[in-house]
């Protein structure tokens, strides 16, 4: 499932699945498909950014087992501004749902939270979390569109963390069959490589992605609206999914159902499904999470296709598209003490040397730009370019207050053309009915 935290980089070591999954379990990246709450923070007491102390950091459980090691890292230099771990459940709509409960009861007991990217807007909006200063954190050593991603009307809610983005997973020895020098850019390539292949392999099922109805839905409509040149929401919050660039990008992949390049179980993929598929040799192509880099890369037996894969970005309409985020962002409460502390817990872990350890540790995509280009870090995952391309051309969901009720009506929307109930057309204008509605 796509949840609060980036899905975790393949690591020579082991594959850890980030805080909100299950280790069986896929992703990301990335998140809430509950509704909004309503509520209102309301009458949050002012920012007092200087008041020192213990505090504590609300996240997803950790999954990666490191965590209290890091946090002892920083304990051990501020024993009278030690951090205690609470760890929220798994399910990121349950750590949504804690978090909303600690804020709506106005308590002091969460003093720094682990944010889905997606909650920005509906915390900052409540007043549920503080506006940051900027000048705290080493934002200008953040990759750019992270930072995007914890900001609301321009103003920063939130440190990004951890990042991620879906890459094009190809396989080496069926490009050479199709006759392709390299990876394929577009979709336009990639189905007619598809078609060749299957005219010399029938049972092939060609590209595979997360089409199934949950918020792995959400994250590629937004990616091939965002693809085609469109945009779901205007920076204003103005819904634009019947545009003609949003149709386009949409029946993009309904092209690929028609005309079989994208097998109908794709319908039931999320990303575990999906990737199982290509590790077994039955896909051509799959667009996913890095992750999938050293599953399937295993000499263990478990891999048909080991040695024999190339990562790079997904494909657009005309030339490489653009990925939807995932990751997590950390935010102050705005019913916390010793937020003065917590900014400086928070700026410690965005630092370079801080984002390098982890993700040596825990195989996790940073937020911080220098790491990308760390010969540590890229010895251990070679792929590291494409990723912090896919991400700097990477796009947000929707930053709305009510982002429940429109992920939900993406889904439905998406999933109607996919299958066949709807033309894209149609589908996109009864989606962008509910948009406004819900303005």
């Amino acid at each position: 499932m796509v949840n609060s935290t980036s899905r975790p980089l393949a690591s020579r070591r082991t594959v850890l699945a980030a805080g909100g999954v299950t280790t069986a379990a896929a992703a990301l990246a990335a998140c809430s498909g509950g509704s909004s709450d309503g509520g209102g923070g309301g009458d949050a007491p002012a920012a007092d950014l200087e008041e020192r102390g213990p505090i504590t950091l609300a996240k997803g459980k950790d999954t990666t087992g490191k965590l209290a090691e890091f946090l002892e890292t920083w304990n051990s230099e501020h024993p009278d501004e030690e951090v205690t771990l609470i760890e929220l459940p798994e399910s990121s709509d349950e750590q949504r749902r804690q978090m909303i409960n600690n804020a709506q009861a106005k308590s002091d007991a969460y003093t720094v939270l682990g944010l889905d990217v997606i909650w920005t807007a509906e915390f900052a909006a409540n007043q549920w979390v503080v506006e940051l200063p900027q000048d705290k954190f080493p934002l200008d050593e953040l990759i750019p569109a992270t930072v995007t991603t914890a900001t609301y009307f321009d103003k920063l809610y939130g440190v990004p963390f951890i990042t991620n983005a879906e890459l094009l997973f190809s396989r080496t020895d069926l490009l050479e069959a199709a006759g392709l020098d390299g990876p394929p850019e577009s979709f336009e390539e990639m189905y007619a490589a598809i078609e060749t292949l299957q005219e010399e392999d029938p049972e092939l099922l060609g590209f595979g992605s997360q089409y199934s109805k949950y918020e792995g839905l959400t994250v590629q409509a937004a990616g091939l609206v965002a693809s085609a040149g469109g945009e779901l929401f205007d920076a204003e919050g103005k819904p634009h999914a019947d545009s003609a660039e949003a149709v386009a990008g949409i029946q993009t992949v309904r092209d690929g159902f028609d005309k079989g390049f994208i097998p109908k179980e794709a319908l039931t993929y999320k990303e575990e499904e999906s990737r199982a598929a290509y590790q077994d040799g039955r896909l051509a192509f799959l667009q996913n999470w890095p992750y999938v880099w050293e599953l399937a890369q295993a000499e263990d037996g478990s891999s048909s296709v080991n040695g024999k894969i190339v990562a790079s970005l997904i494909p657009g309409l005309d030339g490489p598209g653009n990925s939807t985020l995932g990751g997590l962002n950390l935010g102050i409460s705005a019913f916390a003490k010793n937020k003065g502390t917590a900014v400086d817990f928070i700026a410690f872990r965005a630092a370079a040397e801080q984002q390098k350890a982890w993700g040596l540790a825990t195989a996790q995509a940073g937020s911080n730009a220098a790491i990308y280009e760390d010969a540590d870090m890229l010895e251990a995952f070679p792929f590291l370019p494409q990723l912090k391309e896919a991400i700097d051309t990477g796009v947000a969901r929707p930053a709305v207050v009510q982002y429940g009720e429109v992920t939900q009506a993406i889904q439905e929307a998406a999933y109607a053309c996919f299958s066949g109930e709807k033309d894209a057309e149609p589908a996109m204008k009864d989606l962008q009915t509910q948009l406004t509605e819900l303005e």
